[in-house]
């Protein structure tokens, strides 16, 4: 893959309004499109907002009617706001385009980026992102002092964290030693160009994420950087090793076509 540049959008008091960034996103696309720019990818923070991908369900959105903003990327509903370093990756790729390559590529960069801070991160099968492995079922801790035989959500497909109490919300999964999700990823290929991308937890409010159900999934939570290592992990602190790591990635892959 050629080059990759990097372009600081707006980070911390800069943050850039969703709608914003989607609209540049845009422009950056088309540009890319037409190979009037190398690959590029844009690197910012967003003020708090919810985002639904397509396969989102009205059951997972926000129950008390908080706005959502509805996009063309794959996955669910997510969050993004202040401590969450949010990569786009507008990168041309051959067809007919192998979209799980490019995921691959993206969770190996942010494994490898996590890394260098001493956390130890993997993918779930069957579901994207970069994971913090919880504790086996056997060896995690109770809830509200029930054995784990009576947990609702084993038994129950409807089972919605937000009504059941502060044990069972997404926030607290790490305390629950439960699977969490420390760097989501949503994309969309168009005209065989990238858009959309990640969300890394460095040091947000992750309690954002208990009035929605995160990427549509009940039975684990999300954690981050500074949930992990207990101390302060800031935006700032992540994005130049975030950086490195996903030119070597980038920059080294040679992406072919999908087969047919």
């Amino acid at each position: 893959m050629s080059e990759l540049r990097f372009v600081r959008l707006g980070l911390g008091p800069d943050a850039v309004d969703y709608q914003e960034a989607w609209q540049e996103q845009r422009r950056v696309h088309a540009a890319r499109f037409a190979d009037e720019i190398p690959d590029t990818c844009l690197l910012l923070e967003h003020p708090p907002v919810y985002t639904a991908g397509r396969r989102t369900a009205d059951s997972e959105r926000p129950l008390d009617g908080t706005p959502v903003v509805d996009v063309d990327r794959g996955g669910k509903i997510t969050w993004h706001g202040p401590g969450q370093l949010v990569g786009y990756p507008i990168l041309k790729l051959p067809r007919p385009v192998d979209v799980i390559a490019h995921v691959r590529r993206l969770e190996e960069a942010l494994i490898r980026a996590c890394a260098e801070f001493g956390v130890e991160t993997t993918r779930v099968e069957g579901r994207s992102g970069v994971w913090v492995l919880g504790d086996p079922v056997e060896q995690r801790p109770a809830l509200g002092g029930l054995d784990l035989d009576f947990d609702p959500r084993l038994t129950d497909e409807e089972f919605d964290p937000r009504l059941n109490g502060p044990e069972y919300a997404p926030s607290n999964a790490g305390q629950r030693r439960e699977d969490r999700k420390l760097a989501a990823i949503g994309i969309r290929i168009a005209k065989g160009v990238t858009m959309h991308g990640f969300a890394l937890n460095c040091d947000p409010d992750n309690t954002w994420f208990d009035r929605i159900v995160p990427c549509g999934i009940r039975d684990a939570g999300v954690t981050s950087l500074s949930n992990e290592l207990g101390r302060r992990v800031g935006v700032a602190e992540v994005l130049p090793v975030v950086e490195k790591h996903l030119r070597e990635v980038l920059e080294s892959a040679v992406p072919l076509p999908r087969a047919v």
